[in-house]
């Protein structure tokens, strides 16, 4: 339909009694859609969107592994700074357990004095010519019924 208003009879009027205006809105309301340029303008859109979601995507990954990166350095140092304190911490226990040390510290703090000749017994393990696996003591107990038992006590 046309918005052209044929002029026969009044001014301002069609044939048919409606006005200009009236057959404008009239116009716009039967206007048809193209199905094609909605499905063209569908399909852009949603590849539009497509491409923000992989692109917000991609930022993301990459966030997260300058994130990662940062975490791993931290930690990359605190791992250096223990290893460090552990290497000066066996260097203080082996110094602290060094056997001179230990004499030392005995001689002067505690007043200990190395042992007289016949101060010293060597076990008959340790001899040249005792075996250490023949000993006279048994290595059980063996309960002594020779003691009288505790009245009331069965």
């Amino acid at each position: 339909m046309s918005a052209r208003v044929v002029r026969s009879g009044a001014p301002g009027r069609s044939p048919g009694g409606w006005t200009m205006a009236h057959q404008q809105q009239v116009a716009r309301f039967h206007r048809e859609r193209d199905r094609r340029r909605l499905l063209t303008m569908g399909r852009t859109l949603a590849s539009a969107a497509l491409l923000v979601v992989l692109v917000l995507g991609v930022v993301g990954l990459r966030m997260q592994q300058v994130r990662l990166s940062y975490r791993l350095d931290g930690l990359r140092t605190a791992k250096a700074q223990m290893e460090e304190s552990r290497s000066r911490l066996r260097v203080e226990r082996d110094t602290l357990t060094s056997l001179a040390r230990v004499e030392g510290k005995a001689r002067t703090e505690l007043g200990m004095v190395p042992p007289a000749g016949n101060q010293v017994q060597l076990a008959r393990e340790f001899l040249p010519s005792g075996d250490g696996l023949t000993m006279a003591v048994p290595l059980t107990a063996a309960a002594d019924t020779s003691a009288p038992s505790t009245p009331g006590v069965r």
